[in-house]
């Protein structure tokens, strides 16, 4: 099969870096429990993750057609395995900053490769959401691995910094990437959009005044806000709410990545009968039932008081909470997938450094208000906040689907 090994190749990769870039929600719970950093301080290893992202995707997004895509993922692969090396003897909140600021640099190499071949490797509307479902699915079964790989090397009773080993196996997974990519053969053509660096950012800059990708980048802003709000911050709302010792914590923040999983499977094979805004706006309202379900009954019940270490005692609030990602699940993706697959082929790469940088900056800002909420009024007051960004989606996802349905024009 064509193109197979490099089909593989972004799976894998893919796979590595949910591990490590979603892996923020445990290092923030680890350094306020090993580190002593307050919930404010913590909540700024959002921004070292997703602002380089940002960065990194304005500047190379219309250059990485020349540089290669292989090259790119082979790239990021190697700076972020010297990034956990640095993490395991830093060993400080210092070099956890340090950390994700190379999972950021890295992770914006990976993501626009990996979005812009979604188009080479695929040929039709419906292909194209398939495999982009199936891939931020796959994403999501490396966030649930990373809620069981790090716990299993929390020891804080006898050694508080036993959990840094989990960078020893991190290491040996990306190298294991690195040389399965080194080795993948990649055949594709892809026009680049200018002749040199600087026309290619022009005409990427291009693309933030067309309708249809401007009303796409806020929604995309308001995504990731919702996720990363509750994604990061649900192994700390765990332990400092429903009082879960920190391996618990962890662990039941994996419902959460296995219902995000889930949902984009599922994704994948309900948009081929029913149409993605119905899907969308369907799922966001669920999504807002449950934090609107859940919430009021955590703050009136404020009665736990003893710390919850089997998950025979967890009650039944703290399943269902981590649910709402079986709902948002299949968002973000068909969002992805409707305007990509409206635009030239050409155009993938920058349109994808366009997502990048803005679901970066939804997932900072997101991480930083829910923090900081967090330590001011209590975390279940600070999950209120998502209802917010979860109304305005639903506004600005009718609004794409009725400016997708027409030819999108780039102005020259």
């Amino acid at each position: 099969m064509k193109n197979l090994g490099i089909k593989i190749s972004v799976y894998l990769n893919y796979f590595v870096f949910a591990i490590l870039l979603n892996s923020v929600g445990i290092v923030i719970e680890r350094s306020i429990t090993v580190y002593k950093v307050t919930e404010s301080q913590a909540s700024v290893l959002e921004a070292f993750k997703d602002l380089p992202i940002a960065i990194v995707s304005f500047l190379v997004a219309s250059f990485l057609p020349r540089f290669g895509y292989k090259k790119a993922m082979l790239a990021g692969l190697a700076v972020v395995f010297l990034g956990c090396l640095l993490m395991i003897s830093g060993n400080s909140f210092y070099y956890t900053k340090i950390l994700f600021l190379s999972i950021g640099v890295s992770f914006a190499l990976i993501k626009l490769s990996v979005y812009s071949l979604i188009g080479i490797l695929t040929e039709t509307k419906k292909e194209h959401a398939a495999m982009m479902s199936s891939i931020e699915g796959f994403f999501m079964v490396g966030i649930a691995s990373a809620y069981f790989l790090f716990p299993a090397f929390f020891n804080d009773k006898s050694d508080m910094d036993s959990w840094l080993n989990v960078y020893y196996v991190l290491c040996g997974i990306i190298a294991v990437s690195f040389i399965f990519l080194l080795f993948s053969k990649l055949d594709y053509e892809v026009e680049a959009i200018g002749t040199t660096l600087i026309e290619d950012i022009k005409q990427s800059g291009k693309l933030i005044v067309v309708p249809l990708v401007l009303v796409f980048i806020i929604s995309a802003f308001l995504f990731v806000m919702i996720e990363q709000g509750i994604m990061s911050w649900l192994p700390t709302f765990n332990k400092k709410i429903f009082k879960f010792d920190s391996v618990l914590s962890t662990q039941m923040a994996s419902i959460l990545a296995l219902s995000l999983a889930l949902g984009r499977f599922i994704a994948g094979f309900l948009t081929k009968y029913i149409k993605w805004v119905y899907l969308v706006i369907i799922c966001v309202v669920i999504s807002g039932s449950i934090l609107v379900y859940v919430l009021p009954q955590l703050i009136i019940d404020n009665a736990i008081t003893t710390e919850i270490t089997s998950i025979t005692d967890v009650p039944y609030l703290g399943f269902i909470l981590p649910l709402i990602g079986l709902f948002i699940a299949p968002i973000y993706p068909l969002l992805n997938s409707t305007v990509l697959s409206s635009l030239p082929k050409s155009l993938h790469s920058p349109m994808s450094g366009l997502i990048i940088i803005f679901s970066a900056l939804g997932g900072t800002l997101g991480s930083r208000i829910v923090g900081e909420l967090f330590q001011h009024i209590g975390g279940a007051n600070a999950f209120y906040f998502l209802l917010i960004p979860m109304v305005l989606l639903i506004i600005f996802v009718i609004k794409i689907d009725k400016m997708s349905k027409h030819k999108v024009e780039i102005l020259s």
